[in-house]
């Protein structure tokens, strides 16, 4: 907690010359951004030692799961400015992550046991871009709001996948989708 605490310190001090998240949740930081993220430990599979998480702006969910103990984490981020702070929340909370200052198309990063994405793109533009990290053995969580099943759907229409949804403990409207053998469709 001292680690989040210090984070949210960071990311406040930050906001002042930098956007990291909109201004209208700082007053709800903990629950909006720090629990949002949280909230994703409970869905990793056992065992998973390795993340990749793209487009993460401020850090939210890697740099929050790699404080609670992800093993390896890496953080794809193409705004120098957000990935100056990254490296920083990094070296003051004292967190083994891997911060890329590249686009997500550019990132060179092994595949991973999961894949995390958070108001980033569409789903079919998540698992697009997701491509290259992926096995069939990889998991995406994918936090998602109220149009989590249309976005569901028109995935479909692409990538052949399995889909397990679980309500969101921050947002009654939102969703968090974990996906697995995901395949695109000839």
């Amino acid at each position: 907690m001292e680690r989040l605490a210090l984070y949210a310190d960071l990311l406040c001090k930050w906001q002042k010359s930098i956007n990291l998240v909109s201004a209208s949740t700082l007053e709800d930081l903990w629950r909006r951004h720090f629990l949002d993220s949280a909230q994703l430990w409970t869905l990793l599979p056992q065992g998973a030692k390795t993340l990749v998480d793209i487009g993460s702006g401020a850090g939210f969910p890697g740099m929050v799961l790699a404080i609670m103990g992800v093993d390896t984490v890496h953080l794809i981020e193409s705004d120098q400015r957000k990935c100056a702070f990254l490296r920083e929340v990094a070296r003051e909370t004292g967190t083994s992550v891997t911060v890329h200052a590249t686009r997500i198309e550019a990132a060179t990063v092994c595949p991973v046991d999961v894949i995390t994405s958070r108001a980033l793109a569409s789903l079919d533009k998540l698992l697009d871009l997701s491509s290259k990290f992926r096995t069939e053995h990889t998991i995406c969580l994918f936090p998602k709001g109220q149009t989590a099943d249309i976005e569901l759907t028109g995935a479909q229409q692409t990538w052949t996948l399995r889909t397990e949804k679980f309500p969101s403990l921050t947002d009654a409207n939102a969703t968090i989708l974990r996906l697995s053998e995901v395949r695109r469709e000839l």
